[in-house]
């Protein structure tokens, strides 16, 4: 049982870790706004990754099957989202580098919206259901296993975000203003060219 809380930990980190437009959106968040909406963006894309775990080793076929299937509209989708939010991160002036006010509504946005960009990358499913598959887990695995693997790759999600923003606020104490935006705009130029690509692929 420990060893599968490792291979979910293991793959839950790698996945998470793995370099994409989620990584330069929290990057940016925890540098202009703070630790705090670091982290909870990041959580947002842990429990996706979670929530597309528990789909693939609790063996729910039908629902993999469909999100599988729904490859394309899903990437146009988040694709077209990710686009937006690079133009806007482009378009955006903060007077000399201040971080926004602390909310609870902008902390709930902040978790939704990379939950959501995150359910929309079918690619992080396939990902689970192939080591479902390697580890013999489907509809007959029962509930233990699949449980300890999908606590394991919460916890490697999760773990993976809270290094990433507690590592960029430390960096963002010892940038100025001027470099923190340099970032932030080239930030947003990736989510936006990765975007891109998504919808590109999408139809390639």
């Amino acid at each position: 049982m420990f060893s599968l809380l490792l291979r979910g930990f293991a793959l839950g980190f790698a996945v998470a870790a793995s370099p994409g437009p989620i990584f330069f959106l929290c990057l940016r968040r925890t540098l202009v706004a703070g630790r705090l909406y670091g982290l909870v963006s990041g959580l947002g894309v842990a429990t996706a990754d979670g929530i597309y775990a528990a789909v693939a080793y609790f063996g729910v076929a039908a629902v993999a099957t469909a999100i599988a299937g729904g490859r394309r509209p899903l990437a146009v989708i988040g694709g077209a989202v990710l686009i937006w939010l690079g133009t806007r991160i482009l378009l955006e002036r903060r007077q000399d580098g201040q971080a926004p006010a602390i909310t609870g509504g902008g902390l709930a946005r902040a978790y939704a919206s990379t939950l959501g960009l995150t359910i929309t990358n079918p690619a992080t499913i396939i990902s689970f259901a192939a080591l479902a598959a390697t580890l013999g887990l489907g509809a007959g695995a029962g509930f233990s296993r699949p449980a300890i693997l999908v606590a394991g790759v919460l916890l490697g999600s999760a773990t993976w975000w809270c290094l990433l923003a507690f590592a960029a606020s430390l960096l963002r104490t010892r940038l100025t203003p001027a470099l923190v935006r340099g970032i932030s705009t080239f930030s947003g130029l990736a989510i936006a060219v990765l975007g891109m690509l998504a919808v590109y692929s999408a139809f390639s």
